[in-house]
């Protein structure tokens, strides 16, 4: 079960990066390969600074009197499939509602609609997935608005050159803040499934061990680069300068630290991408995709059911055979959907090499026009 939590933590991590690092990359900031390195090892660090999200995602969601190790191991599969198939389709989702939908399916699949805490859910992490994008976009609206007024004197060129260095300071932000809300929620799953087997005390915080290796998964997950992704929020939302770029990255941030200090399962996917649409306000004459923005909205409405749907299914196979047979069961058929979906990507290869081309309308690459005969 450990493992299969890890395994979200590292789909989480490569397929949140563009959070902190699609705005630095489109502007040229900071290289691809450099941008999801020091993104990786921010993720690190953030993850011990605090611990008050993964109390909220080991104990106040659910009655863990009701959970079992089944129901954590089913919804861990539910958010790690709405995962991947979101990074397939290079749609900026949330693996946090991933992870919280996978787990409420899956609890009330074995227990019922009673073993939820309602209350928890709705103002831990409902309001705040509808409020956030639209805070963060007024936040980076004002500051992209602010940005380009102070810098009115200064030629394109020296703009451009001085807010890409402010950018990297801002990224780096937005990476740390990143660390203390999203490795907190894997940390919390596995609280409470060691709460749930009696290796810990209810209401216990998440021992080092666990700090350790959930840092290190989302760090490393977070190397590999969810170029799909990136090159969504970079690329298919708005076309972005610098100052958009910092103004982007500085309210993400802002936005993402304050509600880790009240223990709020934040997307950061929604303020990300809340804060890329504000910097399309708040420059004048820029264009913001609201076609782009409508179908990421779609999938946000799904998360939560569908990876429920998904976590429900899995307690149920598991529970039908019953015991550990069940669940090994649940996680061979993981791992091979994973596979096809990951064949099915190498169809449309997206990476470092081609994040960065002109939007197309679809998050693939066109392919460069062939050469001319002499």
């Amino acid at each position: 079960m450990v493992i299969t939590a890890l395994a979200f933590d590292f789909t989480n991590g490569f397929h949140d990066t563009g959070n902190a690092m699609a705005t630095s990359i489109a502007t040229g900031a900071l290289s691809p390969r450099v941008a999801v390195a020091v993104s990786g090892l921010l993720n690190f660090i953030g993850a011990f600074l605090s611990l008050a999200v993964a109390a909220t995602i080991a104990s106040g969601l659910v009655n863990t009197a009701d959970v079992t190790l089944t129901v954590v191991a089913a919804g861990l599969a539910g958010g790690i499939i709405w995962n991947l198939i979101t990074w397939l389709f290079g749609i900026p989702s949330s693996s946090s509602h991933a992870l919280i939908g996978g787990v409420i399916g899956a609890t009330i699949a074995a227990a019922g609609g009673s073993a939820v805490l309602w209350h928890g859910l709705t103002s831990k992490v409902i309001i705040p997935a509808a409020l956030s994008p639209v805070i963060a976009g007024l936040v980076a609206a004002a500051g992209t608005w602010t940005l380009y007024r102070i810098s009115r004197s200064l030629t394109q060129g020296a703009r451009g050159h001085g807010f890409r260095i402010g950018q990297i300071g801002s990224a780096c932000m937005v990476s740390l803040a990143h660390g203390t809300n999203d490795a907190q929620k894997t940390m919390g799953v596995i609280t409470l499934a060691l709460i749930v087997n009696g290796n810990l005390a209810k209401g216990s915080n998440a021992p080092v061990w666990v700090i350790v290796c959930c840092a290190l998964a989302i760090s490393i997950g977070t190397y590999i680069g969810g170029w799909r992704v990136i090159r969504t929020l970079g690329k298919g939302l708005v076309e972005i300068e610098a100052p958009q770029g910092m103004a982007a990255e500085s309210a993400s941030a802002a936005v993402i630290l304050l509600s880790s200090s009240f223990g709020y399962s934040l997307s950061t996917t929604h303020v990300a991408t809340g804060s890329i649409i504000g910097t399309g306000l708040g420059k004048k004459g820029a264009e913001v995709r609201w076609g782009v923005a409508g179908r990421m909205a779609t999938a946000w409405l799904f998360t939560l059911p569908c990876s429920g749907l998904v976590g429900a299914a899995a307690y149920g196979i598991a529970h039908a055979v019953n015991g550990s047979v069940g669940v090994i069961i649940v996680l061979i058929i993981l791992a091979a959907l994973a596979g096809l979906i990951y064949y099915r990507s190498r169809g449309s290869k997206v990476d470092h090499n081609n994040v960065n081309t002109e939007w197309a309308g679809t998050v693939t690459p066109a392919e460069p026009e062939p050469a001319a005969a002499a």
